[in-house]
């Protein structure tokens, strides 16, 4: 599997934040999380989706914000993952999977609204939280970092990701401390 393109980290670029309300993501929700990938110039596969929002040991969430007539819309998305055996560098444990945020809606707060929730619903169930990046992503590592995530390694393959550019980067942060 081959990671998609990343946004561009453009740290001089912020937006009025804007409310955020993230819920668990339900079926109804794919069409919406199909939407925002396409969107994001990034793959989108529906059926997986539709498969991990119905799977217990894994966390699918939606961010909705206030449409210009007042609905919520569903601007952004994200999940984690559960590995529980790995065949690479990376160890078994869970994971915060992709953020993907419509580009119409970027820099209001809406990844660290989804990051924030998934890392609270890992932290309800073990003590450390993974992720795995492509080093050039400075926007995503930029984004866990109040979280307190540190590299762990580095490898070509990392949960059976193998990154552009030929390596990834293992982050843990811990959730007792």
């Amino acid at each position: 599997m081959q990671v998609p393109v990343f946004a561009d980290f453009r740290p001089d670029v912020r937006r009025q934040p804007t409310p955020v309300t993230v819920r668990p993501a339900t079926p109804g929700d794919v069409a919406d999380m199909e939407r925002i990938q396409l969107r994001a110039g990034r793959p989108a596969y529906p059926d997986a989706y539709r498969r991990a929002v119905t799977t217990p040991d894994v966390c699918v969430v939606v961010a909705e914000c206030s449409s210009p007539t007042g609905a919520p819309v569903v601007v952004g998305w994200g999940q984690t993952y559960h590995h529980v055996t790995v065949d690479d560098p990376a160890p078994p444990g869970h994971y915060l999977g992709g953020v993907t945020v419509d580009p119409a809606w970027r820099r209001r707060g809406v990844a660290h609204a989804l990051t924030a929730t998934r890392v609270q619903w890992v932290a309800q169930r073990v003590a450390e939280v993974f992720y795995v990046v492509n080093p050039r992503n400075l926007a995503s590592i930029e984004l866990h970092r109040p979280w307190g995530f540190a590299e762990v390694t580095r490898a070509a393959r990392l949960t059976g990701i193998e990154f552009d550019g030929g390596v990834g980067i293992l982050m843990r942060a811990s959730l007792r401390e």
